[in-house]
């Protein structure tokens, strides 16, 4: 594991779901016609003004995204759930850039981005809280999973419009982000890892006789 790319990828964490609900508030500011009661927050991305900002947020965000899953990456490197943890996070990040680079108008494809967003990103929470759990850390599993479930259950319960399960699930999993992701940031390198990093960089700075 590489410590300083952690800590790095971490900071992204923090500022992807930051920015997303940003964009969203931004965006629903500029459509006084968006109802919670009526509408889906992809309605967001279909016309005008509104739609260069709702897409655009949903973009960056995916791509900010994908920088904090190969912090994931890092941190769970060797470990095969840790992996799949990350590849499942990785995959939510691309079919949320797909939501937005496939809008309403686009036809049925933006619906499967749609789906696969909201039930792919939740499962890799569950699968990173059970690497969580074999590696020792119990309290962050246990929020890991919760976080995972609660992206997820929000789905089966009835609401009057689609925007209101898809803000929670959203706020769920981005909670989860900030935390890991603030977590990151102050990660301590294992025994001994940033003098051998050290001591490989100033080898490879060498030069030959």
């Amino acid at each position: 594991m590489n410590v300083r790319l952690v800590r790095l990828f971490g900071y992204f964490g923090v500022v992807a779901p930051v920015l997303m609900l940003t964009m969203v508030l931004f965006s629903i500011s500029t459509a006084p016609w968006f109802s919670w009661t009526g509408n889906a927050l992809s309605d967001l991305g279909v016309h005008g003004f509104t739609s260069v900002i709702f897409n655009s947020g949903l973009k960056i965000t995916a791509i900010i995204m994908s920088l904090f899953s190969l912090g994931i990456y890092e941190l769970t490197k060797g470990d095969r759930i840790g992996t799949l943890g990350f590849v499942l996070n990785l995959a939510g990040a691309g079919f949320l850039f797909g939501i937005a680079a496939f809008p309403e108008t686009a036809g049925p494809i933006h619906y499967q981005f749609s789906v696969a967003f909201f039930v792919t990103l939740p499962i890799s929470l569950l699968v990173l809280a059970l690497y969580m759990k074999r590696n020792g850390m119990g309290r962050l599993s246990l929020f890991t999973a919760a976080a995972g479930a609660t992206a997820l259950l929000v789905w089966t319960l009835r609401w009057e419009a689609i925007a209101i399960p898809e803000l929670l699930s959203a706020l769920a999993v981005g909670l989860w982000s900030i935390v890991l992701g603030a977590r990151m940031t102050r990660i301590r390198a294992r025994s001994g890892e940033d003098e051998e990093n050290a001591k490989r960089a100033k080898l490879l700075r060498q030069k030959p006789q």
